[in-house]
C-alpha cells in the first residue's frame, strides 16, 4: 500500500499480518569457486523478520534519484527506514526538507546540521532555522533488483 509519494521517495507501509515466506538455502553460496550442493539445508525465511527491527516504526520507500549513487543507493531501490532510531552522524536518513521528501548522509558538529550527497554533482545542503526540517528515519537496509 502507498503511504505518501514524494519527488524523491515512495512509501509503503509494511504489512504486519502477512506471513509470507519464501525459501531460504543455508548453504553460504559461494562468491568465489563452487562448493558442494549436498552440504545445504532449507528452511522458510520472512524478510520483515530479517529486515525489521521495529514493525510499528519501520517503512519501506522507493528511492527516485542518483544523489546517494556513492553508498549504494540506485534510482528504483527499496529502502528500508526505521522510524525509531535516533539520528547520529554519518547515518543514512530519510529527511523531510522544506515540503519535500530527502535521502542523505546526516553530518552533524556541534550545533550543525549538513545533508550529504553521496554523488558529487549534488550540493550538500546546509539545515539553518529557515528549513522546515524534520528527520523522518534512519535507512537500516536496502533491497535492489539485479
Amino acid at each position: 500500500m502507498i503511504k505518501h509519494k514524494s519527488g524523491s521517495l515512495t512509501f509503503y507501509i509494511p504489512d504486519a499480518t502477512a506471513q509470507s515466506r519464501a525459501h531460504f538455502f543455508d548453504a553460504g553460496i559461494s562468491a568465489g569457486f563452487p562448493s558442494p550442493a549436498e552440504d545445504f539445508k532449507e528452511e522458510r525465511l520472512s524478510l520483515d523478520e530479517t529486515l525489521v527491527k521495529n514493525k510499528e516504526a519501520t517503512f519501506y520507500a522507493r528511492v527516485s534519484g542518483q544523489s546517494m549513487i556513492g553508498a549504494g543507493l540506485d534510482d528504483n531501490d527499496l529502502l528500508v527506514i526505521d522510524r525509531s532510531l535516533e539520528p547520529a552522524n554519518n547515518k543514512i536518513a530519510v529527511c523531510f526538507l522544506d515540503g519535500e521528501f530527502t535521502v542523505k548522509r546526516l553530518r552533524v558538529e556541534k550545533e550543525e546540521v549538513w545533508l550529504q550527497p553521496e554523488n558529487p554533482n549534488y550540493p550538500i545542503i546546509k539545515i539553518t532555522e529557515d528549513n522546515n526540517f524534520l528527520i523522518w528515519g534512519i535507512v537500516t537496509n536496502v533491497i535492489k533488483k539485479v
